[in-house]
């Protein structure tokens, strides 16, 4: 298993109490990782002691702000790869069935395409397959890297680490077509429920549709996979 991604899966998870508890081993993990370099470990390290230290109730509301009421910082990837098109439900459908057929099948009410799922799924993979899916992702990363780094949140340093993992290189056109989408404010309710009306997720007859991109981070997402419940090894 790779515990790196595990553990960048558990730390953009919705904040709870044991994931508090459980950031001593997570931060660990993340600081022993040499694929990172020195200062995207240390970048790490203020939302290891965040999440870990900070009133629950603090993070929970932070969580939301972000990426619950911010479109631009969706943690469901292919919000930011279809938005409201109906190839967005033929590819949730595929990314499900590839994990089911890959023995994976996510204990979590949230969307097939949420970043935490997918990275826990992806911790399961060959390191190969691995890098190819998140280097597909670059360009996302990249924005929301982007975006959170404007905001000064710690976040910011999560999808950086997923960049270097990636070994890619963003491609900046595209990063700067997705950084062209304007940002809600998050307080404003009324204005948040027509952005998210437009975006309603409408699953399509077929499963195969969407773009090229993501058919292939789906056909390369082969062979034998199995859920991994903690960041230890199994």
């Amino acid at each position: 298993m790779d515990r790196t991604l595990k553990a960048l899966s558990l730390i953009l998870s919705y904040p709870t109490r044991e994931l508090q508890h459980a950031m001593p081993e997570i931060g660990a993990v993340l600081a022993s990782d040499t694929r990172l370099t020195a200062a995207a470990r240390r970048a790490l390290r203020p939302l290891v002691g965040e999440v870990s230290g900070r009133d629950i109730y603090d993070l929970e509301e932070q969580y939301v702000m972000l990426f619950d009421r911010s479109r631009t910082l969706s943690l469901n990837l292919f919000e930011h790869v279809h938005g409201g098109s109906r190839d967005r439900g033929g590819a949730m459908v595929s990314l499900l069935e590839t994990y089911r057929d890959g023995g994976f099948e996510p204990v979590t009410s949230e969307l097939p395409d949420h970043l935490p799922v997918l990275l826990e799924f992806l911790a399961t993979r060959p390191l190969a397959e691995t890098r190819e899916t998140l280097a597909d992702a670059a360009h996302i990363f990249e924005a929301l890297n982007t975006r959170l780094t404007r905001r000064e949140s710690p976040y910011a340093a999560v999808f950086a680490a997923l960049l270097q993992l990636s070994g890619a290189v963003a491609d900046q056109a595209v990063v700067a077509e997705l950084l062209k989408e304007p940002e809600t404010d998050p307080n404003d309710l009324e204005a948040l429920d027509e952005v998210w009306e437009e975006s309603e997720v409408r699953f399509g007859p077929d499963p195969n549709a969407g773009c090229p991109q993501v058919r292939d981070m789906l056909a390369r997402m082969d062979g034998p996979a199995r859920p991994a419940p903690g960041v230890a090894a199994e």
